[in-house]
């Protein structure tokens, strides 16, 4: 009996401690690192492939590329770095030029392909900096790839197996590029951020919700709720019938930001027609622990737009490294015939704008009218907008040209 006893309570221990939620098995993404094979070592950036989770019943591969300020050259091993993994979006893939970015910073950076594919080796310009290597060329299918990141993959797929659908792969993929990284003996394991954008902030909004072991996130335009309002996914979400509820309650990360114990800081644009202002608020407001924003007005759609900001790598810089946190505003309060919102910051505020539209229609084309505000202190003030105003909010911009952003408001009382 005393045996039957203990067994019973061994199961019971390991189901109380396996991690599981919806199709991920966070356990093994979270402990065993993937086999990897090193394509290239000999360059600034390395090339390689890892395992990856199964497909079609068969073992798979993922492409990466790999930098550190080792592998530039500029340091020497013995020293250990903080890490980054950066997640491409929708027709990217591995791209050269970001992770040496992130290497130039100071980081241990991994940029994977969730395509199954591989894009061409990077070359130089006469400076050592990687050219645009995942815009041109041609992208090699991976003899051992995952799903490819079309439509079918992503949405059609719902409904059996998780095994063949994209944003299953996709999260995995990255939680097992992040358990490698933080297995290399120059990267600081406990001081790693994870950034993408577009269908990468997408997925970033499920990685920070299903893997804590990163210190910081930032999704770069991706977010959730793209099955309601303006989302230019919506439609082909619609098109699944009764598999719909299916598809959200698995990867839209409308169910799964609540969990997000992460420090996120979400960036976005005014009028993008990808993730919509709505939508992004929504995302926004279902996290719990420490959040920021960053709303620039009319922010152009892109990689190369969507890893510009500096406020991404000093948010990540005030989580791995330590340094200057940004500043924080609180929600706006409109009193009488002004707004006014505090803002807590270790480094001096320098400018604050009021944001609004009176536009209605399709978000991606209204037209947006900043003004400037006043700053006495941690106070700022500024008129109240208009009543026909639908939608604004206060940008704080410090002495370092860190933006950050208030709430987003969709009315005006």
């Amino acid at each position: 009996m005393k045996h039957l006893g203990a067994i019973f309570l061994s199961i019971l221990c390991t189901q109380v401690t396996a991690e599981q939620i919806g199709p991920w098995d966070l356990d093994a993404l979270k402990k065993q690192v993937p086999t990897v094979n090193w394509i290239d070592q000999t360059k600034p950036i390395h090339s390689l492939t890892y395992g990856g989770e199964k497909y079609k019943d068969q073992d798979t591969e993922v492409f990466a590329f790999y930098a550190s300020p080792i592998t530039l050259g500029v340091a020497k091993p013995g020293i250990k770095f903080p890490g980054i993994v950066c997640i491409h979006g929708g027709g990217g893939t591995a791209f050269a030029e970001w992770v040496q970015l992130w290497a130039k910073r100071g980081y241990a950076a991994i940029a994977m392909d969730l395509n199954g594919s591989r894009p061409p080796e990077p070359d130089f310009d006469a400076n050592g900096i990687a050219r645009g290597n995942g815009h041109k060329g041609v992208r090699v299918r991976l003899a051992k790839g995952g799903p490819g990141h079309g439509h079918l993959e992503k949405f059609d797929s719902i409904g059996g197996d998780t095994s063949d659908d994209w944003p299953f792969h996709a999260a995995a993929s990255v939680m097992r590029a992040h358990t490698l990284l933080r297995s290399f003996p120059e990267v600081d394991a406990e001081h790693t951020a994870v950034t993408g954008i577009s269908w990468g902030g997408y997925t970033t909004c499920l990685v920070a919700s299903l893997d804590d072991r990163f210190k910081a996130a930032v999704p770069v335009y991706g977010c959730g709720f793209l099955h309601e309002g303006e989302s230019v996914q919506k439609p082909s979400i619609d098109k699944l019938g009764d598999r719909k509820a299916a598809w959200v309650k698995a990867y839209d990360p409308s169910s799964l930001l609540a969990r997000c114990k992460v420090p996120i800081m979400f960036v976005n644009g005014t009028n993008d027609a990808h993730y919509v202002l709505d939508s992004y608020m929504k995302s926004y407001n279902l996290v719990r622990s420490e959040k920021h924003l960053r709303i620039q007005v009319s922010m152009p759609h892109g990689h190369q737009p969507g890893w510009a900001p500096a406020e991404i790598g000093l948010f990540i810089d005030s989580k791995c490294r330590a340094d200057h946190d940004l500043p924080t505003p609180g929600t706006p309060e409109i009193k009488e015939n002004q707004v006014e919102v505090t803002c807590q910051s270790i480094t001096a505020l320098k400018s604050a704008t009021l944001n609004y539209t009176t536009d209605v229609g399709p978000r991606s084309q209204r037209k947006w009218i900043s003004l400037p505000a006043i700053i006495r202190g941690h106070m700022i003030s500024c008129a109240k907008p208009p009543s026909e105003a639908n939608t604004w909010f206060i940008n704080v911009t410090d002495d370092r040209g860190a933006m950050v952003s208030t709430s987003v408001q969709f009315s005006v009382p």
